[in-house]
Parts: structure tokens; C-alpha cells; sequence
């Protein structure tokens, strides 16, 4: 492997104070493993991603930097969510980095797939997918959600990698060409198998949560979902509307039905199925009102163009600044 491969890992961090140490001291013990190597260069960089943490995690950010220039950190003006917090970090690095590998700080990936990683990028492959192998320390509950989430977003247009989340390797090309992308509304996991160049998959077992909270329960995960189909894929409208013409010839049917039965001398006064016709009408009314309106909001904060994320602070190192292009932010060493 080349020796000129400057990794930069980002790390987006939401009230990680619990679990950073850790991940901070494995990542280190890692880095150091590949540039003893010669897998990376001894400029690689570990890049952590403040998203508005409530808690002390920038202060151990800012505290893991003045120890070791290794560490870097980006600090948002404000919580943006996750998928901004990650693009933030990745676009600020994707022209000082020969390759990028994002993860959660929670230690649930596998630091040591990274390896195999950077072998698949060497061989050619622009991005490689982490994706996970098995769900044996899932409940049932967890298992079936989670790989039903997949299987849903997949059959609603969503092109997703299986069982993938945002443990994959990106190189400074790839990142070029994610910068493209100018939506507000991201869902990266459907964005970057767009991208296309040569892609590669490496298996790991995901571990449970070092510490901490998880940022995803059930709700947040539900709505991530509803986020990422109405992003990447315009087929809820088009169900409805096919919802509309089913409904339609349905009602032609119970016409000529009704007339059948009131020239036959056969109809009987009731008010119970129109009853149920009218709020089964009114619900999918509503429930369709509800999807369109889902849409003409996320064209609404498109059309606004406003910026998906303000960067306050970056912890970097002296060269660095000179090649990076931002305005307004506070440079600190």
C-alpha cells in the first residue's frame, strides 16, 4: 500500500461524553497500528464532529487535540441532526484528505474493518459499504425492525445498501463528487450508492453501545425512514394516486350496484355503510393530504436554499488551514 494515503476519519458526536475517551484512545491505537504499517500516512487525522451537544463533549474534544494534533474538531454553530453533522465534517476534509471513513463514536462498528477497507480502496474502489453481517445480539423486536426498515425503504424507491448505516470509506473523489448533492433534505445512505464510481462491501459484526444513550429509538428511527423515502423517492404520491383510481373504480362499481338494487325494488335504508364509507374516505383524504403536504415542505426548505449546517469552530492544523475554504469560521490550533 502506498505510504501517501492520508486518512481522515469523521466522527459525528451528539452528547458523546461517556464514550469518547474510549473511542478516542481505540482509534488512536489503530492509527498508530496502520502507520506503522505504511498503510497511512503519519498526517492522517481523526476528525470529531460536535452537533450542539448539551453535555462536555467539546470540551474533551478540545482537550483530546491540545494533547495530540492527531485529533481534530469541528464544532457546529448549533444542532443540525446527524446526516448534517456527518456531510459538515466530510465536506471540510475533501481536500486535505487522500480518503475518508465516517462511523458513529459509539463504538458499535468495527474499528478493525477498517483495514480491510483501506485494502479495498487501494485495489481500486472508490467507496466501500460497511455493512453488517448478522443481528445475533438483536431481539427479535430490534431484528425485525430494523431489517424491515431496509426492505421497506428499498421497496419505496429508497436504493440503500442492505443492513448498511454510515460506516463506509469515501475517497477524496467520491467526496468531490458527493459535494454535487445540494438538497437540505440528506439521506446519505440513499445519496452516496448515487454517486456510482467502484463501489466494494466489507462484512463486520456490530458490537452493542460502549456507553451512553442510543440516538435512534424506535420514533426517531420511524421518522428517519419517512425522511429518507420522501427525500429520495417520489412513489408515496404515486401510490396515492393509484390509491385514487382504485378508490374511483370502486365507487363506480357501488353505483351501478346501488342502482341495481333500487330499480329491482330492493334497497334497503342505512345509514352504517355510509357511515363507514365517509370516514374511510376522509382518512385517506387526509392521510394523502398529509403525505403531498410532506413534500411541498421539503420543497419549500429546498427552495429557501438556506445553509444545512454553520461551522463555528475547527480545531486543525496550521497547514491545513490554507487549503480549506471556509468563511466565518473561528480557526483554533
Amino acid at each position: 500500500m502506498q505510504t501517501t494515503n492520508r486518512l481522515f476519519m469523521v466522527i459525528p458526536c451528539y452528547n458523546e461524553q461517556e464514550v469518547l475517551p474510549e473511542t478516542s484512545k481505540r482509534l488512536l491505537e489503530k492509527y498508530k497500528d496502520l502507520i506503522s504499517k505504511g498503510v497511512i500516512s503519519d498526517d492522517s487525522r481523526i476528525v470529531f464532529v460536535n452537533d450542539g451537544s448539551k453535555d462536555n463533549t467539546w470540551e474533551i474534544i478540545e482537550k483530546l487535540h491540545d494533547e495530540n494534533p492527531i485529533f481534530q474538531g469541528i464544532k457546529l454553530s448549533r444542532n443540525r441532526g446527524h446526516q448534517n453533522a456527518l456531510l459538515s465534517g466530510l465536506m471540510t476534509v475533501k481536500d486535505i484528505c487522500d480518503v475518508s471513513i465516517s462511523m458513529d463514536a459509539d463504538l458499535q462498528d468495527d474499528i478493525n474493518a477498517i483495514d480491510e477497507m483501506l485494502e479495498k480502496y487501494t485495489q481500486g474502489k472508490d467507496i466501500v459499504f460497511g455493512v453488517r453481517s448478522r443481528r445475533a445480539t438483536d431481539t427479535f423486536f430490534k431484528r425485525f425492525t430494523a431489517e424491515g426498515y431496509y426492505k421497506l425503504m428499498n421497496r419505496m424507491g429508497a436504493d440503500i445498501v442492505f443492513n448498511h448505516a454510515d460506516f463506509r470509506l469515501m475517497s477524496s473523489r467520491a467526496l468531490n463528487m458527493l459535494a454535487e448533492f445540494g438538497e437540505v433534505n440528506l439521506f446519505l445512505r440513499g445519496i452516496v450508492p448515487m454517486i456510482g464510481l467502484d463501489t466494494d462491501i466489507v462484512y463486520y459484526e456490530r458490537s452493542e453501545r460502549f456507553a451512553g444513550e442510543s440516538k435512534y429509538p424506535l420514533f426517531k428511527m420511524l421518522s428517519f425512514a419517512f425522511e429518507g423515502i420522501t427525500s429520495l423517492s417520489t412513489k408515496p404520491i404515486r401510490f396515492i394516486a393509484e390509491l385514487g383510481v382504485f378508490i374511483f373504480i370502486v365507487s363506480i362499481a357501488v353505483l351501478i350496484y346501488s342502482l341495481v338494487r333500487h330499480f329491482t325494488g330492493h334497497t334497503i335504508p342505512g345509514w352504517t355503510t355510509t357511515v363507514l364509507s365517509v370516514w374511510a374516505i376522509g382518512g385517506l383524504t387526509m392521510i394523502s393530504l398529509g403525505v403531498i403536504g410532506e413534500y411541498i415542505g421539503k420543497i419549500y426548505l429546498e427552495t429557501k436554499n438556506r445553509p444545512r449546517y454553520i461551522i463555528g469552530k475547527y480545531l486543525c492544523d496550521e497547514s491545513d488551514k490554507e487549503i480549506i475554504s471556509l468563511t466565518d469560521v473561528k480557526f483554533e490550533k
